[in-house]
């Protein structure tokens, strides 16, 4: 085995490639690529241009349009075809080209699913142009008897050398046929004057009345022949150097022979022989015998190129396994790399287009397939440009955005002008190719622009994003959730992402290792299993991971370097810090249950009830007084994992499910208020999650807590107000709680400016205040009771979370009260807010 060929078939084993398909991709790659430019490129785009339209059509389009309208066709066709050569140019000379020719160029720029559909797309478009040459050659031998119309040096010197004759036209009609005579009257200016506007008149083919749009529909299809050269990508010497040089020569020299023998035929045939015979040249010929040889080699040839090309574009599909086992027939090659099913298959979908019976019928929807991968071209070219990828750096610089947005624009419209319904079909059936790609195909390694281009905007935006003209009206929950391990957090994952209500959410993790001691970044390898996890939660969150010595560090540094601009976390969610021993949650979640293989993430098992933690009381109450200092929102979930989100808002049964709020701060009853920053921001939270698509069926019930003698009616009447101003729809209930105050207040006092447990006495401040009051485990757990005896059960809670202690040497204590206040809730959330988040304003 050649060296190139054990190369190439140890690149593709790399891939995952094996068996015969292998042995195929190594065959080919390892077969010389043999042909230069004039070869390669120019003899097939000339033979596929000078085909039927020319020999069998061109006098019917002048014909029909007349010199001014044909001239005018000419530009309009040229112009939309000159700017996707320009950006086929752009596209071949910016790396390596592979077999495939524009599906390869559009499936590496725009990535499987444009590459793809337009694949489908341009293979059916070189499927129905070999069979438009088929017809066209079988109509002339028809017509003619086995002596149709020939070469174009031929033809060129007839309009010189023939002599003025009459020709005798046999035409069908509805009583069989009549005769008419057209006139070949040689150069004559009354014949040129006769000829310049248009007079469009019935197709005696298809008996339909011709207009500017069927016959430029029938005329472009001369001009399609442009990818001939690109599709012949895999077999070219230098593909980047033959493919713009050939094709923008071949399309030079075809638009000149178009507008010259235009205006032979206006100056010397009269309308009637232009419209009524299809094969006049035969007529005019000086040598019809050369002209037979003629026409049979250009249309044979073009039909040829169209079906080989149309047999690489699908070989390089089924290649790309995008389609899966749809086309895996086509995968199959000879022993020298050559795709024999590929071609055989293609020419099986050319025998059925042929049942279509007329060329002029069919010549519609091929201008139509090859507008619509024109289009795609130059929006290839266009979004490559727009992304400014250091990475595109085409050798060929004659083109501009510009270019490739008038050749989109010149295709789409003559697409809706030709045949509207052809051209909605057409996009129909590509939308129906994107989708099924978008989500049935298997990711690829080409790259996808779309990436690039969301890239370039979201940087520009995110620098339009000034901070400084931030309003409350428009302030939305930005979330970094603390997750120490996935498998026990799931459903907290999910929950947190109904809470973001469109906002920046971000998965942080830390990693308790130290950089300078390891060989590399650990957290690299890990990255992937976070994606994953992600995408199979169906979760829109940014996953942010971190080295530290310790979790709270770890903590900081998120709360310092995540997010980007005017997108950076605001709120920070805490599971609750407890002895429950943690579940598995991802074993048991629909995400991963309903799936066949076993879950293929990489985080390590759940802690062990008896294994020790990996962070103290004190540090996490640490983090969330740093948090607080930082100005970011805190939430700390307890028992989310508990919450079967599915099984609480689905049930049939009625009442819906509840989400009970307490914007009160339990922990501080000689304090209570419910218009604070803190209650405020618990109450928008409480509407944010009831705002999330899963949650409107659930009710918001709001608990006022009242005592004796302190006009609980005015109190109620208040806070409806308020919620009024606020547009927020809750149920208030009131709750007396005159025997849990009782507790506190026969609580002893500490010392005047002793430590404080819950709470200061300036809300918003960044310090921490000293108090003067503690609470008792007694009356926290009465306060518990309380909160627990409102029924019926919600699917979640909503409380108050106080400011920790300004003296350290409480944390711990200051979590046993906030563990004693929320045991046995079920889920709940503990807030704290230290921002204005509401407003009644317009």
């Amino acid at each position: 085995m050649a060296s190139s060929e054990r190369s190439a078939l140890l690149t593709y084993r790399l891939c995952g490639g094996s068996g015969e398909e292998e042995r195929g991709r190594a065959a080919a790659a390892a077969t010389p690529r043999k042909l230069p430019t004039f070869l390669g490129v120019v003899v097939p785009t000339l033979l596929s241009m000078f085909s039927v339209v020319l020999f069998l059509r061109l006098g019917f389009v002048v014909g029909h349009a007349g010199l001014y309208q044909a001239l005018i066709m000419f530009v309009v066709a040229y112009f939309i075809i000159g700017m996707t050569v320009l950006s086929v140019c752009a596209i071949a000379t910016n790396g390596a080209l592979d077999a495939g020719g524009a599906y390869y160029m559009i499936s590496r720029a725009l990535g499987p699913e444009f590459g793809g559909s337009i694949g489908i797309m341009f293979f059916l478009a070189n499927v129905c142009g070999s069979a438009l040459y088929v017809l066209g050659l079988v109509e002339a031998v028809v017509d003619s008897f086995g002596i149709p119309p020939g070469v174009l040096g031929t033809i060129l010197i007839s309009f010189f050398a023939t002599r003025p004759i009459e020709v005798s036209i046999l035409l069908p009609n509805s009583n069989g046929s009549e005769t008419r005579n057209g006139s070949f009257t040689g150069f004559s200016l009354a014949t040129l004057r006769a000829n310049l506007g248009g007079g469009y008149d019935v197709d005696y083919t298809t008996g339909q009345m011709m207009s500017f749009s069927s016959v430029f529909a029938v005329m472009f299809n001369g001009c399609t022949g442009i990818m001939a050269g690109s599709n012949m990508s895999g077999d070219l010497k230098r593909p980047s150097y033959s493919i713009p040089r050939g094709t923008i020569s071949a399309v030079l020299f075809t638009y000149l022979v178009y507008n010259l023998l235009a205006f032979l035929m206006c100056a010397t045939c009269d309308r009637t022989l232009l419209q009524k015979d299809y094969g006049f040249l035969r007529d005019i010929s000086i040598f019809p015998p050369l002209v037979t040889v003629g026409i049979y080699a250009a249309t044979l040839s073009a039909a040829m190129s169209n079906l080989i090309g149309a047999s690489r574009i699908l070989y390089a599909l089924a290649r790309d396994d995008l389609f899966g086992r749809a086309l895996a027939l086509a995968k199959k090659t000879s022993a020298s790399g050559n795709p024999v099913m590929a071609v055989i298959l293609s020419w099986l979908v050319v025998q059925l287009v042929l049942f279509s019976g007329k060329l002029n019928t069919i010549a519609g929807v091929v201008t139509t397939f090859f507008l619509l991968v024109y289009a795609t071209v130059n929006l290839a070219c266009l979004a490559l440009e727009w992304a400014s990828a250091p990475n595109f750096r085409p050798t060929f610089r004659y083109f501009t955005w510009h270019t490739c947005l008038l050749g989109i624009a010149g295709c789409c419209v003559m697409m809706f002008l030709i045949s509207p319904v052809s051209a909605s079909a057409s996009l129909g059936f590509l939308l129906l190719l994107l989708l099924a790609l978008h989500y049935l195909s298997p990711s690829s390694t080409w790259g996808y622009i779309s990436q690039a281009l969301i890239f370039h905007q979201v940087r520009k935006y995110l620098l339009m994003l000034d901070v400084r003209k931030d309003h409350v009206k428009f302030w939305r929950p930005q979330m970094l959730l603390m997750v120490q391990n996935p498998r026990g957090s799931a459903r907290l994952i999910d929950f947190v992402n109904d809470l973001k209500k469109s906002g920046l959410y971000v998965l942080g993790h830390v990693e308790l290792q130290d950089l300078d001691m390891l060989p590399s970044d650990p957290l690299q390898p890990q990255q992937d299993s976070w994606l994953s996890l992600v995408d199979r939660l169906n979760v829109k969150a940014f996953v942010s991971l971190t080295l530290a010595p310790s979790v709270r560090h770890g903590v900081r540094q998120l709360l310092f370097t995540s997010g980007l601009g005017g997108m950076r976390p605001n709120t920070l969610v805490l599971g609750f810090y407890d002895d429950e021993a943690p579940q598995d949650g991802l074993a048991r979640h629909p995400a991963f249950t309903s799936a066949r293989e076993e879950v293929p993430l990489s985080f390590p098992p759940i802690r062990a009830p008896t294994a020790p933690k990996l962070l103290s009381p004190r540090e996490y109450v640490g983090i969330v007084a740093d948090a607080l200092k930082m100005l970011r929102n805190v939430l700390l979930a307890r028992q989310l994992e508990s919450l079967d989100k599915a099984w609480e808002l689905r049930r049939a049964a009625s009442p819906p499910p509840t989400i009970h709020v307490w914007p009160v701060n339990l922990l501080r009853p000689d304090s209570a208020r419910y218009a604070d920053t803190c209650s405020l921001f618990l109450l928008q939270m409480a509407c944010v999650l009831n705002m999330a698509r899963a949650w409107r069926r659930a009710r918001l019930r709001l608990f006022l807590c009242v005592e004796a003698g302190a006009m609980p009616h005015a109190q109620e009447e208040k806070l409806r107000q308020l919620l009024k101003d606020l547009r927020i729809q809750a149920q208030i209930q009131l709750v007396p709680w005159d025997t849990v105050t009782r507790l506190h207040w026969q609580t002893p006092r500490g010392p005047p400016g002793g430590p404080a447990l819950a709470g200061e006495e300036e809300e918003g401040t960044v310090n921490f205040p000293a108090n003067t009051t503690q609470v008792s485990d007694e009356y926290v757990c009465a306060a518990n009771k309380l909160v627990l005896e409102q029924s019926p059960a919600p699917a979640v809670r909503f409380l108050y979370l106080p400011r920790p202690p300004a003296d350290t040497s409480l944390y711990p204590l200051y979590l046993h009260q906030l563990e004693l206040l929320t045991r046995g809730l079920g889920p709940t959330v503990l807030v704290h807010g230290v921002s204005a988040v509401t407003s009644t304003q317009l």
